[in-house]
């Protein structure tokens, strides 16, 4: 499914892991899908309040937890520039789908990084 949010559609999902070598590309690309999913899944199932959303954020948050054992195996972990880009680019999709007043804590709530 494409991304019909052209805000969405053009943004650089985890541009700040893509540019620092510490962060192996490849690991990157699977969070960056980890987020498009997550765009497609609010695309087509249009949460009504966040409640709503925070269930869709955190089955994605639970995608990024099993990244972490990638994250290893390549030589990096999921630390504290990671975390903060990760939960930078949650806030970015809830509120470029109509949720700024999102709570990022919540957005990401059951992450293990």
């Amino acid at each position: 499914m494409a991304i019909t949010n052209q805000q969405v559609a053009g943004h650089a999902f985890l541009k700040q892991l893509f540019a620092d070598d510490y962060y192996p590309d490849h690991v990157v690309g699977m969070g960056r899908a980890v987020l498009l999913r997550l765009c497609e899944r609010i695309e087509a199932e249009r949460p009504s309040d966040l409640p709503a959303l925070y269930a869709l954020t955190r089955a994605a948050t639970e995608e990024f937890n099993l990244l972490e054992a990638e994250f290893e195996a390549a030589g990096s972990d999921i630390e504290t520039v990671a975390r903060e880009e990760i939960a930078e680019d949650f806030w970015f999709v809830a509120s470029s789908y109509g949720f700024p007043d999102a709570d990022v804590e919540e957005l990401i709530a059951t992450r293990e990084w």
